[in-house]
């Protein structure tokens, strides 16, 4: 009989996620279920309500990718009534979606990823000169690589052991045979993970400039909730974009002498997982930051388009507004749809919570049936991956230098061919490289501001068509990002002024969707078939793939009418 390892929930993600893997003779997994355990309701609460205000319930459908939500409704609600925001809103958009990106991405690789590569409790027994003299050599120009400095980690380290409390360092699997890195090397890890920890909280610092606060920072439909004069005492003036141009180099030096470098060195040594966690081959992205307005993606930084079956000879374009291009199943999901109704576009999208699963606390979940909250998308027919490998390897398929540099860098230092981006390392070797271009891209794009600024131009909102009275009656909008964790779509569908219908397709939904009416699976699933593992009560390994994917798992909600009366609770334990 297979064995069936259950790791539920699966932590250092956002939400909750489920996992079952079931293994043959030689312990690689040769099935495996994704289950989102708890229900998102904000398409139904969103339902009657002004579309001005969607952007601030949809914003928080996730407390970690803070404004991408935001993002992608206000410009579904422009989309559908014909506004076109300035041009300096649109950088200054543009510069809220990078700062997230670059600020998430560092999170995670420290935070909720390199913790399957890195054995903390090895590192320990290091020495600290040596562990100086690897860090010199990995990022030569980063300035805290001191032996004094490694040891004070240390002891840091050893007080928590000492102590009985790992605190951030509890619960894994230390000690495990599926460590390589030597305690050098996990000292040096330890040290940058506490020194990204303090850091991550800089960055945000240009979400409270612009918008307001961090998290959720404000937006507008039109524009940008801000006043920027570079002379004002009243505005955002020529101290608060000093201290964003600040902020920015700080970033910079971040990725670049810190996570990139430590992202390559930690690679180097775990090469066989360049041909662990592959999964579907197929990739989708909408692209982002807009350089000529959002109606032009020719001209996004991030070029939208998909790859088929790992042909990086053909970018096809996609089109996230025709009627058939975007489905969404529910055979293997919690909900219902109305009668005779196999698949829906997002703008016809329903969601009934329908809950036929086994009664909680239960051993295991039913391949056979439906096992999870989250739906099953596919474009033309496929499902895709999305994510930063989808997007590096759109980048590179379309022939972009920039992309090519930095993929065709990595790739040499690792002394690894292309085929390697195929893979659980490839895609977390996808997120370093984006953030080297996202920081990049980020100056750049305050540069733009700082020129426009120069010339005169400060408006930040398009007010005109502000009252619904300008709106056409009955119209439809769509409106898009590429969250830190892939391709983000709301579809709204406006009649009288009021919202009549909202779905969102999140990166997870795509990712980590359970299997189609065909019996095909999804990102998640796939892309752990064939995983190796040495001790199925460690599931380490299970971990390393899911985590590659940077889970955001939809937040459970309870759904109220207007006046407040309780409509429904769903609960799954």
């Amino acid at each position: 009989m297979a064995t069936r390892v259950v790791v539920d929930p699966v932590t250092r993600i956002e939400g909750h996620l489920r996992v079952e893997a079931m293994l043959d003779s030689d312990n690689k997994v040769h099935e495996a279920l994704s289950s989102g355990t708890m229900w998102r309701g904000i398409e139904v609460i969103l339902k009657g309500r002004d579309p001005r205000d969607a952007w601030a319930f949809a914003e928080r459908i996730c407390g970690v990718c803070t404004t991408v939500h935001a993002l992608a409704s206000v410009r579904s609600v422009e989309n559908a009534v014909g506004i076109t925001v300035p041009k300096v809103a649109e950088i200054v958009r543009n510069i809220m979606f990078l700062t997230q990106m670059v600020q998430d991405h560092v999170i995670h690789f420290y935070h909720l990823h390199a913790l399957d590569w890195v054995d903390v409790v090895s590192a320990l027994s290091a020495d600290p000169a040596a562990t100086a003299t690897l860090a010199q050599q990995v990022s030569p120009h980063w300035p805290k690589s001191s032996e004094g400095y490694f040891r004070d980690t240390a002891a840091t380290l050893k007080k928590f052991v000492e102590s009985g409390q790992l605190g951030l360092f509890a619960n894994a699997y230390w000690g495990h045979p599926a460590y390589k890195l030597p305690p050098e090397a996990n000292l040096m890890a330890v040290a940058h993970y506490l020194e990204a920890l303090k850091w991550q909280k800089e960055l945000i610092k240009i979400h409270t400039v612009f918008g307001g606060k961090n998290p959720h920072p404000n937006y507008l439909v039109g524009g940008m909730p801000c006043s920027i004069d570079l002379q004002s005492d009243n505005a955002i003036n020529i101290e608060r974009l000093e201290l964003v141009r600040a902020k920015i180099l700080e970033a910079r030096d971040i990725v670049e002498q810190l996570y990139v470098p430590d992202l390559l060195a930690i690679a180097s040594f775990y090469k066989d997982w360049a041909a662990i966690g592959e999964g579907l081959g197929s990739y989708m992205c909408y692209g982002d930051v807009p350089q000529n307005g959002i109606g032009d993606p020719a001209h996004f930084r991030f070029p939208r388009g998909a790859i088929l079956h790992k042909n990086l000879g053909e970018v096809l374009p996609v089109d996230p507004t025709h009627g058939d291009e975007i489905l969404e199943e529910v055979g293997r999901s919690w909900y219902r749809y109305p009668e005779g109704k196999a698949a829906l576009h997002p703008w016809e999208g329903h969601t009934e919570a329908h809950y036929t699963g086994p009664k909680p606390p239960y051993e295991h979940l039913d391949e056979n049936g439906a096992y999870s909250w989250l739906k099953t998308p596919r474009w033309k027919g496929n499902p895709v991956e999305v994510g930063p490998l989808a997007r590096m390897l759109v980048g590179y398929a379309s022939g972009r230098a920039d992309f090519k540099a930095v993929v065709d860098g990595a790739l040499g230092k690792l002394g690894v061919p292309a085929t390697a981006l195929f893979s659980t390392l490839g895609r977390t070797a996808a997120r370093g490289l984006e953030s080297q271009l996202a920081v990049g891209w980020l100056q750049d794009e305050y540069d733009r501001l700082i020129e426009a600024l120069k010339g005169g131009d400060n408006n930040t909102a398009d007010t005109i068509r502000w009252e619904p009275a300008t709106w056409p009656k009955d119209c439809k909008g769509f409106g898009f990002t590429e969250a830190p964790r892939g391709a983000l779509g709301h579809w709204i569908h406006i009649q009288d002024g009021k919202i009549a219908n909202y779905q969102c397709v999140v990166p997870t939904t795509w990712n980590a969707s359970p299997k189609d009416a065909q019996g095909r699976r999804g990102a998640y699933e796939s892309a752990l078939i064939g995983t190796p593992m040495a001790d199925p009560q460690k599931p380490v390994e299970i971990l390393r793939t899911i985590h590659s994917f940077d889970p955001c798992l939809a937040c459970a909600s309870h759904v109220y009418g207007p006046d407040g009366r309780e409509l429904a609770v769903v609960e799954i334990g």
